[in-house]
């Protein structure tokens, strides 16, 4: 990977039963192509392991992104972030040394910690946009995910600090 191009970090969310992609991933991983198709031919990162159901979340994403039309040699899947933690950690790790753009695509309420945790990891995290919250969904919905992130956010920052003392990152 050339040290220059731009790195697209796509965290996972819920794999369905079936195997196939939950709405939510299917929406980070449309947001994060729309975005890198502005870019000069960046390189896709899926993160995210097996969950309750199906392959790797990372596994779903990559299949995801080349049916939208990216090519093979453009996505790095990683399979092994079993939550927003661990993916930045492996993150950090699969991009020592890079020194191109780094961008985090999530969703809009998930977008803080993950740019947060990649930059406390010592990557120049930037968020691409965030996709929009479905119209359908309801208030309460939207404010569970939000104030799920409020004691996570700190939580994990306190956690990267930590392992990079420890120079584990």
């Amino acid at each position: 990977m050339s040290a220059e191009r731009a790195a697209i970090v796509i965290f996972g969310a819920a794999v369905r039963p079936d195997g196939q992609p939950s709405l939510t991933l299917r929406r980070r991983v449309a947001a994060a192509a729309q975005f890198g198709a502005g870019l000069e031919r960046p390189l896709y990162l899926p993160t995210g392991a097996q969950g309750r159901f199906g392959p790797a979340e990372a596994e779903v994403m990559a299949r995801l992104l080349l049916s939208l039309g990216v090519p093979p040699a453009d996505i790095l899947a990683e399979t092994t972030g079993t939550d927003t933690f661990s993916s930045a950690v492996a993150m950090a790790r699969l991009l020592h040394g890079h020194t191109g753009p780094v961008f985090a695509a999530s969703s809009g309420y998930h977008l803080p910690r993950c740019v947060l945790l990649l930059r406390l990891a010592g990557l120049p995290a930037r968020a691409c946009p965030a996709p929009p919250f479905p119209a359908a969904a309801n208030l309460g919905k939207r404010w569970y995910w939000r104030l799920r992130e409020v004691p996570a956010l700190p939580y994990d920052a306190v956690l990267m600090l930590w392992a990079r003392l420890r120079r584990q990152v």
